[in-house]
């Protein structure tokens, strides 16, 4: 379903409320990821700026949010210590940039449209469950995490598990309290009755969340210190004292390692794992919009190396669609691009004008946010609905969130593909055929009638049940119903037959040697 002018008109104040909401979840994510990366705390930044601009603007998906993401984190860290400087690692985003579209044009975004929906119900519902318990230490007041990290393991040398273990034994009473305030306003602003007003429905349930939590803050300074947040439970942006200073935040590459074949291979591995996410972002994306909208693929990989090249030019973080900026865009009302650009252009101008404000702002408001997103993405409801799908769709969904959460996304997105093609090969290797044995006046006869497609997948099936068919015995195969017949089951087929002659085994080809014919006959 297209959006008309009309209809873009109609959601222009929700998409402006929803831009904001994205803006506040983006910005501590955009900060953590470059902490993680070991780059300049900046450069987070200008990659949720060009994402929201640049890439919102060039994208076909009326959704997407895009900015640096945690899985390309650990590719950069480790590119820095082996290059020595993150300028060098820059000339590899631009180049990953230039791949990118060299794959848009070379249509190579269709391998979206292969990847399995149990997987990508199983992506979504994983991300939900990862968001809530890496936002619990920002909730209950402990600070050694980076935003935005989505891996079991962390920084502080503790996993998921044993952090929230740690947190309920340290509990910040301060963030405790802030977090749970926030909830409450965050849950009863959004409730459909008063979603019925105006103000309600067009004034943000997170802004209102976030606004709160600063007072209470302040009210923490004023009367009770023990309870007020320091700066490592607050967004941290660097304040520049000018516009000079604010430009000086920006870093170029280094053109003169262009010659250094490492770059390349720095640039690969940032082409594929962005490119992968980016391509699962926009499928799970289209699931999520109500409009049901299909996203070129092809467009967005484009898009995404047009990103990627600005932001090297600049000095910003590789950049992907990502799914959780996506889903909060979608929660919170967002239905056209004006909500993704105007995430970044926000971002451009309060990080230039009033970081001092920002910096206000107590991540434990955050997390509420991202604890409502990521309810709504593994609610029960949608493992509910998947298990009711059968077992050929609930395993590949289970085994995607279980190796998400206990390793990362890239490695749950190739194990989950790979269990989900698995089931899709097997259904594949069992119904190339069916068959029926007859027995009349003492002769068996058994009739297999090839599926409309049969394709090498299916040789093996193919092979062992012609091998174990017994002497004096007679066999149609009937390819009649078929459109497509791979050549190496013709050279089964074929095969069989010289082998039936020794078993005095009758065989009888329908549709096969010669296909203009109705029936051919051989006996052996």
């Amino acid at each position: 379903m297209k959006v008309d002018t009309a209809s873009k008109r109609k959601h222009f104040k929700t998409d402006l409320s929803a831009g904001l909401v994205v803006f506040l979840i983006a910005l501590p994510l955009c900060l953590g990821i470059s902490l993680a990366s070991g780059a300049p705390l900046f450069t987070g930044i200008i990659s949720g700026i060009i994402g929201g601009i640049v890439v919102g603007f060039l994208s076909n998906s009326n959704i997407n949010v895009s900015g640096p993401a945690a899985s390309v984190a650990l590719v950069v860290y480790t590119a820095i210590q082996t290059m020595g400087s993150y300028q060098a690692v820059l000339l590899a985003v631009i180049l990953a940039g230039v791949f990118q579209i060299g794959l848009g044009y070379l249509k190579a975004g269709t391998v979206a449209y292969f990847f399995p929906n149990a997987m990508i119900k199983g992506i979504l519902a994983s991300i939900g469950l990862v968001l809530i318990l890496k936002q619990i230490p920002h909730a209950f007041g402990i600070d050694q995490v980076f935003e935005g990290i989505e891996s079991f393991g962390q920084n502080d040398g503790r996993n998921t598990f044993s952090e929230i273990i740690y947190v309920f034994q340290n509990i910040g009473w301060g963030a405790t309290i802030i977090t749970l305030v926030s909830l409450i306003i965050i849950i009863v602003w959004d409730r459909p009755a008063l979603k019925k007003y105006g103000f309600f429905k067009f004034f943000p349930s997170a802004l209102a969340a976030v606004i709160v939590s600063i007072l209470i803050n302040q009210v923490y300074k004023m009367n009770f210190p023990d309870l007020a947040l320091g700066p490592g439970h607050l967004v941290t942006l660097p304040v520049a004292n000018d516009i000079s200073s604010f430009f000086g935040f920006f870093t170029f590459p280094d053109f003169s390692q262009i010659t250094n074949p490492q770059i390349f291979s720095i640039a690969l591995s940032i082409t594929f794992i962005a490119s992968l996410e980016s391509l699962l972002s926009t499928e799970a994306g289209d699931k999520l919009d109500p409009y049901k909208r299909k996203t070129s693929t092809n467009t967005e990989l484009k898009a995404q190396g047009i990103g990627n090249i600005v932001a090297g030019l600049v000095g910003g973080l590789p950049i992907t669609a990502v799914i959780v900026r996506t889903s909060a865009n979608v929660n919170s009302g967002g239905r056209t691009k004006t909500s993704t650009i105007t995430h970044g252009i926000l971002m451009l101008v309060c990080v230039a004008f009033i970081p001092f404000l920002l910096n206000m702002i107590p991540l434990a408001a955050l997390s509420a946010v991202l604890f409502v997103v990521g309810y709504k993405l593994t609610s029960y409801p949608v493992y509910a609905g998947v298990f009711k799908q059968g077992k050929k769709q609930f395993l590949p969904f289970i085994i995607t969130i279980l190796v998400v959460m206990f390793t990362d996304l890239i490695t749950g997105i190739i194990v989950g593909g790979t269990v989900a093609v698995f089931f899709i090969l097997r259904d594949n290797y069992k119904n190339a055929y069916l068959y029926n044995k007859i027995t009349k006046e003492g002769t068996e006869k058994t009739i297999i009638k090839l599926a409309e497609e049969v394709t090498f997948l299916n040789k093996a099936d193919i092979m062992l049940f012609l091998d174990h068919i017994p002497e004096n015995h007679h066999v149609v195969i009937d390819a009649s119903k078929s459109v497509f017949i791979h050549p190496d089951i013709f050279d089964i087929i074929e095969d069989f037959k010289y082998t039936a002659d020794y078993k005095n085994i009758e065989v009888e080809l329908i549709g096969l040697e010669n296909r203009n014919k109705t029936k051919t006959f051989w006996k052996g």
